[in-house]
């Protein structure tokens, strides 16, 4: 059926005057109500008022002005089924539908706004409108996204006013999509109210598919990338590809793709990480990026080999050049240089994607872990810089100056080694910092003591230690003494802290309690 009447009702006007004057020159005859009739009258566009169609004025300061048998009807109307009901109600057929919603989201996300004002963002005539021109996406087009006007239009003037089954139905999924996350946003927030723990009753998680991957964690299970309505610029769901290389992204990469930009996003200075298995490998800091890099992939050379790198800075050729040495599976930076990312397009396997906006550490988010029939789910990590300086030294003997800085960087390091994790960092040749031995994963703290120091080899000696959480026994403390490891970082909070601290002194090793835990499962 050819596009007759449509009624435009929009919050957001972006892209309205075009559409409208691109229906009127198709012969559609336009309904509207309130701001969006004024500002397509204004405009000297053709348009009735919802008022004069329905005989029925707006009332509650606009609060109902669509809510009425002649738009619904106009609009769930079945052609061949119900002429004589809408014959009899005094309307006629209504065959586009193009509404948006109340700002509700944009008016939450505003700290000053009070509970009123949220209150009254929230549409119901909006909604009530898609849900019924969705339902009827057999005859009716529905709208509810500007950046799909000019496509509609575009097939409205190719196929003489008519919109395919198959762009309504698309459009339907659409509406329904955007009411439901609608709902679910302000379901969320009332239910917030009187939870104790800050978190609301009811959560409601909206989700857009990205793109399929090649498979799941394994070749014989499936994977899609869904994207959560409203990423933040700089997270990896709005992360730019700029190279594909020979493959598209995986389960696995984006994984350690997420782990690494957490891991670079902890320092201020020039950083690199080299993760494998969701796992660092090599971390190290530098004044220069290429130093950095070149730091962190030799801190574990083997197991960098078909890893994933992220740096905290624009990529320029000279680090490029020195990620090209070796087979990598993926980077990810803020951006790159233009020498710089012709130079990594030229590795036929690499993919390269890029944040653009940078988070802070400190960034607010959620973390979700699927389990069985449900989700856990907690804040974002968001602590770590200076706990190590803020901590308590328990030992006779303090850090020095050069074993507080790598105990610094080893601790946030071991932030974001899997549990039970071991780092052990010490420095460069320009006092930069690097990893030297990680140990992480193992079922028993003293076994990823012994993976460290085995991974460091001859620079365990003279090496600091961070560990994620407190140590149970004394053992692990005799074994990093016995490797010649100076200072220890760590928690505190065992029953063994005694015997523990009196391990370290016996060896004359410094430790600082941080009072903080850092697993990550």
């Amino acid at each position: 059926m050819a596009i007759r009447r449509a009624l435009l009702s929009v919050s957001d006007k972006t892209g309205l005057l075009d559409l409208a004057r691109a229906l009127v020159e198709l012969d559609v005859t336009l309904l509207s109500t309130g701001g969006t009739y004024k500002a397509l009258a204004e405009a000297g566009i053709a348009v009735q008022t919802v008022e004069s169609y329905t005989g029925s004025p707006e009332v509650m300061d606009g609060r109902v002005k669509t809510l009425h048998p002649r738009v619904h009807g106009a609009v769930l109307a079945r052609e061949g089924t119900d002429e004589a009901d809408l014959q009899r109600i005094g309307a006629e057929f209504i065959d586009l539908v193009v509404v948006n919603l109340y700002p509700f989201e944009q008016t939450l996300q505003r700290k000053d706004a009070t509970y009123e004002e949220l209150v009254e963002n929230i549409d119901i005539g909006g909604p009530s409108m898609l849900r019924s021109a969705a339902k009827n996406h057999a005859r009716v087009g529905v709208i509810c996204d500007a950046s799909d006007y000019p496509a509609v239009i575009d097939e409205l003037r190719a196929g003489d006013r008519v919109l395919s089954a198959e762009t309504r139905q698309r459009l339907a999924a659409k509406a329904f999509a955007h009411t439901a996350a609608y709902d679910g946003m302000i379901s969320t927030w009332l239910s917030g109210f009187g939870e104790s723990d800050g978190h609301p009753r009811n959560r409601t998680l909206v989700l857009e598919k990205c793109y399929g991957l090649r498979y799941g964690e394994n070749p014989h299970q499936g994977g899609a990338f869904y994207r959560e309505r409203g990423a933040v610029p700089g997270s990896l769901a709005l992360a730019q590809s700029l190279g594909t290389g020979a493959k598209e992204l995986s389960f696995n990469n984006l994984v350690d793709v997420e782990a690494a930009v957490e891991a670079v996003r902890d320092f201020e200075g020039p950083a690199s990480v080299v993760i494998k298995h969701a796992s660092p490998c090599g971390l190290a800091t530098s004044a220069r990026l290429v130093d950095a890099y070149r730091a962190a992939r030799e801190a574990d050379a083997m197991s960098a080999f078909g890893g994933i790198v992220a740096l905290n800075r624009e990529v320029d050729l000279e680090t490029a050049e020195a990620i090209a040495e070796t087979f990598i599976e993926c980077v990810i930076a803020p951006g790159y240089a233009a020498p710089a990312l012709e130079r990594l397009r030229q590795k036929k396997a690499l993919r390269i994607l890029s944040t653009g906006a940078w988070l802070p550490s400190d960034y607010a988010a959620l973390q979700l872990k699927r389990v069985g029939g449900g989700l856990v789910v907690q804040d974002r990590d968001t602590t770590g810089p200076g706990e190590v300086r803020g901590g308590r030294v328990v030992t006779e003997r303090a850090p020095s100056d050069q074993e507080m800085r790598a105990l610094e960087f080893a601790w946030v390091a071991c932030k974001h080694v899997k549990s039970n994790a071991i780092v052990l960092a010490g420095p460069n040749a320009d006092g930069s910092m690097v990893t030297v031995g990680v140990g992480g994963g193992q079922t028993a703290r003293v076994l990823a003591v012994k993976v460290a120091c085995e991974n460091a080899a001859e620079r365990v000696k003279g090496s600091v230690m961070a560990s994620d959480a407190f140590f149970p026994f004394p053992d692990s403390i005799e074994t990093a003494a016995a490797a010649g490891i100076t200072a220890i970082a760590q928690p505190g909070g065992s029953k063994q802290d005694e015997s523990v601290i009196a391990a370290a002194n016996a060896a004359g090793i410094a430790m600082v309690f941080t009072g903080v835990r850092h697993f990550r499962h």
